[in-house]
């Protein structure tokens, strides 16, 4: 099986990273190479531009990728989603002049709209009901309006920051994306397929959460399991010729200096904190 993954930028990085928390180490490292064995003799990693990723797994180049919401809508769609990786999230809107007589989507109607995405931008003018020219550019969309090329743009915006600095006005909010894990549709029930759904999968539920590890007596067990109820209520092991029981479970990380302070008040001791790299259902 061959995973098309982000080759640069922002997405790299957080993707190769799940891969290895996933248990998909690559070998032999994944700097400036086109595709990369993993420890599975059965994956492979593709390294691609994002905005290639979609047409990579269409043509059958790869089974699943990992690249943007925007990207495969971008591309004309066609693709199964897997998983949303929560990461690398953003939006795309459409954006005039702070100053300016664009006030909502309908005034925008007869006149030109800047973007790097072409296709979204002509999608959602359709669903709103919208006439206007779509001028496409490769880089500096922000520019356009202030040289006259354009009369409002459709950009991806992650704090709008960039916006601002541009004297730039967000009118409305055109799609929200994410990293998403995706797949042809004749793929999706390939065991293969399915294993890495659940390891990727696995590593996103182990975020956020924490494993503890304590003693508690014997005779507060209830006292304590009312502390800390866990996924489905703790783990409870007798201890040896003592009249005191292991507790374990997981909880939220947010919770756990609370949750300590209340657990000793019940008489638990030997408390341990320990991460999770992943966790399955």
């Amino acid at each position: 099986m061959r995973i098309a993954v982000p080759n640069k930028g922002r997405l790299h990085d957080p993707s190769v990273d799940l891969l290895e928390r996933a248990g998909l180490h690559i070998e032999n490292g994944a700097d400036r190479k086109l595709y990369a064995d993993t420890v599975d003799p059965d994956v492979t990693v593709l390294f691609v531009r994002a905005g290639d990723i979609p047409e990579y797994v269409r043509d059958g180049a790869a089974d699943v990728g990992i690249t943007g919401r925007d990207q495969v809508a971008e591309s004309g769609g066609g693709l199964t989603e897997l998983l949303d990786l929560d990461y690398g999230k953003c939006r795309l809107v459409l954006a005039a002049p702070e100053d300016g007589d664009i006030a909502n989507p309908a005034d925008v109607s007869g006149k030109k709209i800047a973007t790097e995405f072409p296709e979204i931008t002509r999608n959602y003018l359709d669903e709103q009901g919208i006439d206007a020219e779509i001028v496409e550019v490769t880089g500096a969309t922000e520019l356009t309006p202030h040289v006259e090329m354009a009369d409002a743009i459709v950009d991806i915006t992650s704090t709008g920051t960039t916006l601002k600095v541009n004297r730039l006005g967000i009118v409305d909010e055109v799609l929200q994306s994410s990293v998403r894990l995706y797949a042809r549709p004749d793929v999706t029930d390939d065991p293969k397929v399915t294993q890495v759904e659940t390891a990727f999968e696995s590593v996103l539920s182990a975020e956020g959460k924490r494993y503890l590890m304590m003693n508690a007596p014997e005779s507060r067990l209830d006292d304590v399991q009312d502390v800390i109820p866990g996924m489905g209520g703790p783990t409870v092991m007798d201890v040896a010729g003592e009249d005191t029981v292991a507790v374990h479970a997981v909880v939220d990380e947010r919770a756990v200096f609370e949750t300590i302070t209340d657990l000793k008040a019940v008489g638990a001791s030997d408390i341990l904190v320990t991460e999770i790299e992943r966790l399955v259902d």
